[in-house]
């Protein structure tokens, strides 16, 4: 199978990546946006987890990962539900953890175990523990692929970043001891600077926050009123978006209704209608300076300067207020 990815290139993939691709768990992953609500308020915002799960599948590749790690890479998001991370916020999941927590039963419950056999390997040496895989994963504020690939992969999306830039910094990546590093302190900061545009611009962007908190208001109330049940969220958006719709429920379509109104927000700490706060996610890269590994915010004011700042905005959290709607 040849396969051609936008950052990373073009691959001849074994057959067992072929088929894990091809399976109905992986498939499903093309109609999961990454961006949970995103997509509901910006169209622009409608990058999926199967975009995300093939790049980290590549870039593990690119940077030396064994098949084994290769196929966890493709397979680590292939329990996300529905709208992804806004269910974390239904069921009121702190750590944004899930998906994590129902992964086990979602990979038996799919024919990805049946595959695998096929080709002499065991889903449990390769699944039942992620963290096995150093590339793959990696406690913040370390670099991992997933982390690096939905970075690149958003930012290149938005027109944040050039593909240029990308191949540049791909280039300067380097495995020492099992990790993924960075052999230029420039880079570094560069990555730095594009991650918190992904985690503080991006992510609790007043909009999208807007968004995150009245479809996860309207999931909770679906819920309540058993016009969805948990499982359903294994479905698609666009099912369970049917579902809602077709209840005819009018709180619920009231609330999503909210969320096609071309709206105006400010942040105000005084005076809001609605607040949250997302994991904090903070990164601080390791640097190869020759001969040893050292952290760039000890060597890089700014990387300092940017993590404190991300910090602080993190634990504060958005305090948003809707001041009117456009057609007001």
């Amino acid at each position: 199978m040849k396969l051609v990815d936008k950052m990373y290139g073009e691959f001849i993939l074994e057959p067992v990546l072929e088929e894990l691709i091809n399976s109905a768990a992986v498939q499903r992953l093309k109609k999961i946006h990454q961006g949970g609500a995103s997509y509901l308020v910006n169209e622009q915002w409608n990058g999926t987890r199967y975009e995300h799960s093939v790049g980290v599948m590549l870039l593990i590749r690119q940077l030396g990962g064994s098949i084994e790690e290769q196929i966890a890479g493709l397979l680590h998001d292939v329990s996300h539900t529905a709208f992804s991370h806004v269910i974390d916020y239904v069921f009121d999941e702190k750590n944004e953890d899930y998906h994590e927590k129902i992964f086990t039963e979602v990979i038996e419950g799919s024919d990805i175990s049946t595959i695998l056999v096929r080709y002499g390997l065991e889903e449990k040496n390769i699944m039942e523990d992620l963290s096995q895989w150093s590339i793959l994963e990696q406690p913040l504020p370390e670099l991992c692929a997933d982390r690096i690939d939905y970075t690149l992969r958003d930012m290149l999306h938005f027109g944040v970043i050039s593909l240029e830039e990308i191949e540049t910094f791909l280039s300067h990546l380097v495995m020492i001891e099992g990790k993924i590093c960075i052999d230029d302190i420039g880079q570094a900061e560069w990555f730095v600077d594009t991650y918190y545009k992904e985690v503080i611009d991006y992510f609790l962007d007043p909009l999208n926050i807007y968004g995150y908190t009245i479809l996860s208001q309207a999931l909770k109330i679906a819920l309540r009123k058993n016009i969805l049940k948990p499982n359903y969220f294994l479905r698609t958006d666009e099912e369970v978006m049917d579902l809602l719709y077709r209840s005819n429920d009018e709180e619920v379509i009231r609330l999503l209704r909210k969320l096609q109104e071309d709206v105006i927000l400010m942040e105000d700490e005084e005076e809001f209608d609605y607040h949250m706060k997302q994991k904090e996610r903070l990164i601080d890269p390791p640097v190869w300076m020759g001969n040893k590994l050292v952290m760039a915010s000890s060597i890089s004011g700014k990387v300092a300067r940017q993590t404190k700042r991300a910090s602080v905005k993190a634990q504060k959290g958005v305090h948003l207020r809707v001041v009117r709607k456009h057609n007001q």
